[in-house]
């Protein structure tokens, strides 16, 4: 089974992250710093947000300037040698949208997701069927080609691996609607299958999965949302649309969503009772 591998996304991220909190404690503004480096202000303001990779030079001229030696630029040094290294997502990089794969490098490291989901079962927890028909779809939305199909099928379970069987694996809460468990995708036998399989993942020490019946009070009206926690870094909430996927990062905003979360938790079934229901789903798709 696959290791637990520091994320080179996090990396990045915390990289970025350190390097604006150096730059913060001298009283620099970014324009300031790139004006003393001889860059421009957007280089700066991209190697800070994690969306351009700075150089080994680069490193030691923002420490020069911030006044930084010994530890912490070691520290810095490792942090991107780190975040040079390849991710398991990048082999994918052709087939995915690139907030996708940005996702799933944070979740790499995430220690814990909570995850709401009221139209389907999570990608985490589909079966290879199920997941291709999930898949097929949105094919006519997204205009994804059959190679394109396959691919993304292969990364969906090489993510189940690395994310729920790794040594370490994150925590999962998962809180289904009833309706994901009533949604065909594909023949009965697929739905079947993929009931069964929730059953059996469901059992794993690090999953919880709760469905929210139908007849229970609904406490929060928001689509699917997905919230990863991390040992050393903030909270980062993912959210998937049709045509596009952003993170909510304002602390403010994470915080509603697990208060959401949280509302939802309250008002379904406990783990026990889920798996009865969902049990008797595979049941109702036996027929």
């Amino acid at each position: 089974m696959p290791s637990q591998q520091g994320s080179p996304t996090v990396r990045r991220l915390r990289l970025g992250q350190e390097l604006r909190l150096l730059r913060e404690r001298r009283k620099f503004t970014g324009a300031k710093a790139a004006r003393e480096l001889g860059w421009s202000a957007s280089k700066v303001s991209r190697i800070e947000a994690a969306k351009t990779m700075p150089s080994a030079e680069d490193i030691k001229s923002m420490a020069k300037l911030y006044r930084v030696d010994g530890d912490k630029l070691d520290e810095l040094v490792g942090l991107l040698r780190d975040a040079e290294q390849r991710g398991w997502w990048e082999d994918y990089e052709d087939t995915l949208p690139e907030e996708y794969t940005r996702f799933l490098g944070l979740e790499a490291e995430a220690i814990h997701q909570r995850n709401w989901e009221p139209q389907a079962v999570p990608g985490l927890l589909q079966t290879e069927d199920y997941a291709r028909e999930v898949i097929l779809a949105t094919r006519g939305i997204a205009r994804i080609t059959h190679s394109g199909v396959r691919s993304r099928v292969e990364a969906r379970l090489d993510r189940q691996q690395r994310v729920l069987h790794r040594a370490d694996p994150c925590r999962m809460s998962v809180i289904l609607d009833e309706a994901a468990l009533m949604r065909r995708f594909g023949e009965p036998s697929v739905m079947r299958e993929q009931m069964e399989h929730l059953l059996e993942v469901s059992l794993l020490s690090h999953v919880s999965v709760q469905v929210l019946p139908l007849d229970s009070l609904h406490p929060v009206n928001t689509g699917a949302f997905i919230h990863l926690k991390f040992a050393e870094f903030d909270d980062v909430v993912y959210l998937e649309q049709l045509y596009s996927a952003h993170f909510v990062e304002d602390l403010e905003r994470v915080a509603g969503y697990e208060t959401a979360f949280d509302h939802m938790r309250s008002e379904a079934l406990d783990e026990d009772e889920s798996r009865v229901l969902i049990q008797r789903k595979a049941m109702l798709w036996r027929r």
